[in-house]
């Protein structure tokens, strides 16, 4: 045949979707160290030998020439596993450099794209030292921001997110001698409208940070016929759902846990698919247990009483993966409340320790809703009276770590006394805990009036305790009911007869953080100070106060 009718013929392959002649699919590709930083392998540029590479089911390692290969599967992504000692480009949205996606035919078409066809399939990774292009970096300690459910579902919340999320991290931790050297998103970066993502992808690349995201069940494609399906936009923005990262301190496993059940209401639970255990039996074999292992999914793993929210075959087997680790951390996000859950036996975990869960707090609170303050954001509060904002990860050489958590809207010279923005009257606010408590009460009335405490971060075994005008500490006790906080603002939602926000705030409901303590009455008519503490097992002891005052009744 002559040469121009293999040329047409390769043409209308091309056109078609099938593969080319000319542009034949590619299996491989090089990781190399890229000493000048143009993402270019140039001579003299050394291959790196035993990187870990993956198509979301097997791993490879790279030769001594820093060369690999994958098969070709349509629809799979190739990922490179970042190794801890090095860093990866940024794409031109910002987004790390480390996958690509294989898509050599059509896939379905949906409302959002999905992803398009690609004529090559295989990449070579440039990677630079840690030492080289990140020099602010503290040794043997990463600082890890943390942000659960952005959820925006308009520009104007996109808005939001920029100013009363990414500002407040910039402001406090971005520019700081420590900074945040990794960012995490659990999932529900958009609230359905997934058009939205290259504008919230802009405003987080302001950060400069490398940022990693883990799908929630708002960032499907509701339009795809099934789960293999749903994340086909997600995956054309942010790479694979499920893949791993390592820094020097800490192995990130990202993990997509939303089934896609288009046939059921809810039309999602949560599980993991055969193809996730097979990558996870292929690279956990290769992590080091000498260092802190941090799993991070959208759905948390616990379930409330009465709920059965994810798969108990799919928990015990991930659970019977992770037994051997001695440093592990599980994220997860989705509730719009905060609280930490620590697995045993009874719901499949055996190791040596109890497994730490952590259910972040979300970014947009209860979905950006309530009473805009001063600046123009919603509270946000969440259901449980967390305020929203986002948590720090701080990882250290060895395994341990520390958590802490930043609410939106609270400047940091606040962050131990009262009256944070967006609060009211009658509450206040520091970045660990929120009071409230009664403006005025009849002296000698009988003492069933109290002070709550909201500890943000709290947990079972957390020592909260209050004094009256600088006495003695007295214990306060864990009370399960809303915040009374919320429930004014309920209160004051239900006898509007105007719509005071977009969105009114969410109905309060029980809270795991609350700790209550009776305000005695039979002190002098006047105001009294109330003080209270907590004592976080990470940030230490954490103060606020606020005032109530006695009066005579008129009668």
């Amino acid at each position: 045949m002559p040469r121009s009718l293999l040329l047409f013929a390769a043409l209308l392959l091309a056109l078609s979707g099938g593969p080319t002649l000319a542009s034949p699919p590619c299996n491989g590709g090089t990781v190399f160290e890229d000493l000048d930083a143009d993402g270019v392998r140039d001579p003299g540029e050394p291959g790196i030998a035993g990187a870990k590479l993956s198509d979301g089911v097997q791993l490879v390692v790279t030769d001594a020439g820093g060369r690999y290969t994958l098969p070709v599967v349509d629809g799979r992504s190739i990922f490179l596993v970042k190794p801890a000692d090095y860093e990866v480009p940024r794409r031109g949205n910002g987004l790390p450099d480390y996958w690509r996606n294989v898509r050599t035919a059509p896939g379905p078409a949906l409302k959002y794209g999905g992803i398009p066809v690609g004529s090559v399939v295989c990449k070579d990774f440039a990677l630079g030292r840690i030492e080289h292009v990140n020099v602010l970096r503290t040794p043997g300690e990463l600082r890890v921001a943390l942000f659960a459910d952005p959820q925006v579902k308009s520009m104007v919340d996109v808005g939001y997110y920029a100013r009363d999320i990414i500002d407040s991290l910039l402001e406090r931790h971005i520019s700081k001698d420590a900074p945040v050297g990794l960012g995490i998103t659990l999932g529900d970066v958009v609230d359905d409208d997934l058009s939205l993502y290259p504008a919230l992808n802009a405003v987080t690349a302001t950060t400069a940070t490398p940022w990693l995201h883990a799908p929630g069940n708002h960032d499907l494609d509701f339009d795809a016929g099934g789960d293999a399906e749903s994340l086909l936009t997600f995956r054309n923005t942010y790479g694979p759902d499920t893949f791993a990262w390592e820094e020097p301190e800490a192995s990130f496993i990202m993990l997509d846990d939303v089934v896609y059940r288009p046939d059921r209401q809810p039309p999602y639970t949560g599980g993991l698919r055969e193809d996730q255990f097979s990558l996870l039996e292929a690279y956990l074999p290769t992590v080091p247990k000498d260092r802190l292992l941090v799993v991070a999914v959208h759905i948390p793993l616990f379930e409330e009483r009465g709920r059965d929210s994810f798969r108990d075959a799919d928990r015990e087997r991930l659970f019977a993966l992770l037994d051997d680790f001695p440093h592990v951390l599980l994220l997860s996000g989705h509730n719009h409340t905060q609280r930490h859950v620590f697995h045993g036996a009874d719901s499949g975990w055996h190791g040596s320790q109890p497994l730490h869960e952590y259910n972040v707090g979300a970014a947009s609170g209860a979905f950006w809703s309530g009473v805009e303050g001063e600046d123009g954001i919603p509270d946000a509060t969440m259901a449980d009276g967390t305020p929203n904002g986002y948590a720090l990860l701080t990882v250290h050489r060895g395994g341990d770590y520390d958590l802490a958590w930043h609410p939106a809207g609270l400047a940091e010279d606040d962050a131990t006394g009262p009256d944070a923005a967006r609060s009211g009257n009658d509450s206040a606010v520091t970045r660990a805990m929120a009071l409230h408590a009664p403006r005025v009460l009849r002296r000698g009335a009988y003492p069933a009036a109290a002070v709550y405490a909201n500890v943000f971060m709290g947990m079972a075994d957390t020592r909260v305790e209050y004094r009256i005008d600088g006495g003695q500490w007295r214990p306060m006790e864990r009370s399960r009911r809303p915040d009374p906080r919320l429930l004014a603002e309920n209160a004051r939602d239900d006898a509007a007869k105007v719509l005071r926000g977009y969105d009114r705030a969410p109905e309060a409901q029980p809270s795991t953080h609350l700790w209550r303590g009776a305000l005695p009455t039979d002190l002098v008519i006047g105001e009294h100070r109330i003080e209270v503490r907590a004592f976080d097992r990470w940030q230490g002891e954490q103060l606020a106060s606020t005032s109530y005052r006695l009066a005579e009744s008129s009668e």
